[in-house]
């Protein structure tokens, strides 16, 4: 935003988000003084929405569809303002590649890294990184089972196609289709994907919260959950990638009792 043209920062800024994105958009249009609006699908969790207004946005809520929509074509009708794309913004995915710098400077010696696979930026920022400093790190995307468009695409021999998605309480992460530029990008990068049941996901929160005392989201639990079901080569050093704290109260003590939250 800050290397954007003053003109175009000035008509308010947008994006499409679940929620995090959205806090950070918030957060630079309060700084710089000007109104953000996100675009969010109905699952979105509730914490996160609120952390949004607290911040001075605007909420446009939207079916699911519709949002997916919006992020493909970038905006969405009738919504004023200087869009900043969640996913495929070059700025964005340099962002998100700071945390592969930060592994690479961080820790001495580690096999591969689990990422959790919304749009794809996350994804393609950390392995872009990696590749460059640690070209031998393997690059794994974790998804829900209720949404799981790369895994569908490498099954596919690489070629992307529509999925099932059903919504649940993983909101950052899964969808039912991939967004051609980043599947460009992300797929030479990527070693493998995992589909991750509901229940895994929920138990991987759960672990988080009980070994770790880390609060995680839906999304977060996807890498342990992959990294605890050895469904990567036992006795490897990984690295999960947990994206993201912001759950709503009910579901995180859903979790807790041993249950899969809606």
């Amino acid at each position: 935003m800050l290397s954007a043209p003053r003109e175009e920062v000035a008509r308010g800024l947008v994006t499409t988000s679940t929620g995090n994105m959205a806090q950070g958009v918030a957060w630079m249009a309060r700084e710089v003084g000007v109104p953000a609006t996100v675009i969010a699908p109905h699952n979105a969790a509730a914490t996160k929405l609120a952390a949004f207004e607290r911040l001075g946005g605007r909420i446009v809520r939207v079916g699911w569809d519709e949002w997916w929509t919006a992020m493909e074509l970038g905006g969405m009708e009738g919504v004023e303002g200087m869009f900043i794309h969640p996913v495929q913004d070059d700025w964005v995915i340099a962002g998100n590649g700071t945390i592969g710098l930060e592994l690479a400077e961080d820790l001495d010696d580690f096999d591969a890294v689990l990422i959790p696979w919304g749009g794809g930026g996350l994804t393609t920022g950390i392995a872009s990184a990696l590749k460059q400093l640690r070209p031998e790190v393997r690059v794994y995307v974790c998804e829900p089972e209720t949404g799981a468009p790369v895994s569908a695409a490498i099954a596919n021999g690489g070629v992307p196609l529509k999925v099932e998605y059903t919504a649940s309480f993983i909101d950052g992460a899964g969808s039912g289709a991939l967004l051609p530029k980043m599947w460009e990008l992300a797929s030479p990068l990527v070693t493998d994907a995992f589909a991750i049941p509901l229940q895994e996901a929920a138990a991987g929160v759960r672990t988080l919260a009980e070994r770790a005392r880390v609060v995680g989201e839906g999304a977060a639990g996807l890498t342990i959950a992959a990294a605890l079901s050895g469904r990567v080569v036992e006795g490897e050093r990984l690295v999960c990638i947990v994206s993201g704290g912001n759950i709503d109260a009910h579901r995180l003590a859903t979790i807790l009792e041993g249950r899969v939250p809606d």
